[in-house]
């Protein structure tokens, strides 16, 4: 959900977990979190995204796995 300050929701509890990686909006309104860390981070996260920040809907939240990436901090991208 674009908006309601969802990326920087998101920006906020990966870096307050230790995480790396990024948060950005899609053409579709859509938004893709790419989370690097270990298991329990990442699961964290994970409920942190099914609540999302006060005012969103957030409908879904599908998982899948990815190449292992390196990031230097988990950043906001456009």
């Amino acid at each position: 959900m674009q908006g309601v300050g969802f990326r920087w929701f998101v920006q906020r509890r990966a870096s307050s977990l230790g995480l790396t990686g990024y948060v950005k909006n899609l053409a579709d309104g859509s938004v893709e979190v790419l989370a690097v860390g270990e298991r329990k981070q990442i699961d964290a996260l994970r409920d942190h995204l099914r609540e999302g920040p006060v005012g969103a809907a957030v409908g879904e939240v599908v998982e899948s796995d990815a190449p292992a990436e390196s990031f230097r901090s988990f950043e906001i991208t456009y």
